[in-house]
């Protein structure tokens, strides 16, 4: 294993602090007094590693200099990026000028990840939320977006991959796919199909099977989805939420829960994780309340798991 249980990178997500000021003007524009506070939330918390959510700041927008000043605000407060998330970029988008868009984003995000030594990017194929998932009490429970049947769109997104693929393997920058539903990557078969369609050493998948046990509806089992997935695993948001399912109604009920507690045992899938080979950063993800403190907790639990696992 590249790293022990101490040094292990777990990075927290940063989905639950916005990507505007007050003013809704993009913080990407600002500098590094927009920027401080939010790292200065984070390292507070505890964390060392940060997974750059572009839903904060795009380091593909970002100017060679912002770059600078990003990475070094961030060593000042003891803090390392350990990945960039891109969210919601999907290069299939069925507008093929913000597929194109999208495209050309993800190819500078490379470029920054090199820039600012940051070892992985996470890419999806999950669209923007649709005004449904807006006005829903959790997003998941209204239809989003959903990637077509149609073999030569299927072919777009493993063209496209590619080709972000081999700009990152110049670059020595991993990618990992994230599993979300109704997309190419929505089940453990299709996700690895892709990978495998793809076919290049530094594309590998982030098994986030939290997108898919939140779903109210049937589900394979998250601890086949994981035996499928993890031999291909390079990096892994962790989320967890309860779950439950009433078979005389039909009703499903799901809302997010502290790693440790929800319907996803996550001592047995990092265990899963490490005899498949697993050696990719973790980052912390948690929607609603408190999303940084309970991914605090969510940080010491992994943790608390590796040494157990690992020892030390």
């Amino acid at each position: 294993m590249p790293f022990s249980p101490d040094t292990w990178p777990i990075g927290a997500a940063l989905l639950q602090f916005p990507g505007t000021r007050a003013d809704g003007t993009d913080i990407t524009d600002g500098d590094v007094d927009d920027w401080r506070g939010t790292l200065r939330e984070v390292a507070l918390a505890g964390f060392s590693h940060v997974d750059l959510t572009d839903s904060w700041v795009r380091p593909g927008d970002l100017t060679g200099s912002q770059r600078g000043d990003l990475k070094a605000l961030g060593a000042d407060l003891g803090l390392s990026f350990s990945a960039i998330s891109v969210t919601r970029k999907s290069i299939i988008d069925p507008d093929p000028a913000r597929a194109e868009m999208n495209l050309g984003y993800a190819l500078r995000t490379m470029d920054a990840a090199a820039d600012m030594g940051i070892p992985v990017v996470c890419l999806g194929l999950h669209r923007p939320l649709t005004p449904a998932q807006q006005r829903a009490l959790w997003f998941w429970l209204a239809e989003g977006a959903t990637d077509p049947a149609d073999d030569d769109v299927r072919a777009a997104a493993v063209k496209g991959f590619r080709r972000i693929g081999e700009r990152a393997a110049e670059l020595g920058v991993q990618i990992s796919l994230e599993m979300y539903e109704d997309t190419y990557l929505g089940t453990a078969d299709s996700a690895v199909h892709l990978v495998e369609e793809i076919g290049l050493p530094n594309v590998g998948l982030n098994p986030d099977i939290g997108n898919i046990v939140r779903l109210h509806r049937g589900i394979e089992d998250w601890d086949e989805m994981l035996r499928k997935m993890l031999p291909y695993a390079n990096y892994w948001h962790v989320k967890n939420y309860f779950r439950d399912h009433d078979p005389a109604t039909g009703a499903y009920f799901s809302a997010p829960a502290p790693l440790e507690l929800g319907y996803i045992d996550y001592r047995r899938a990092i265990g899963m994780a490490l005899e498949a080979g697993f050696s990719g950063p973790f980052c912390v993800e948690h929607y609603g309340g408190d999303g940084l403190s309970v991914s605090a907790r969510n940080r010491d639990y992994v943790r608390q798991i590796l040494t157990a696992k690992l020892g030390g």
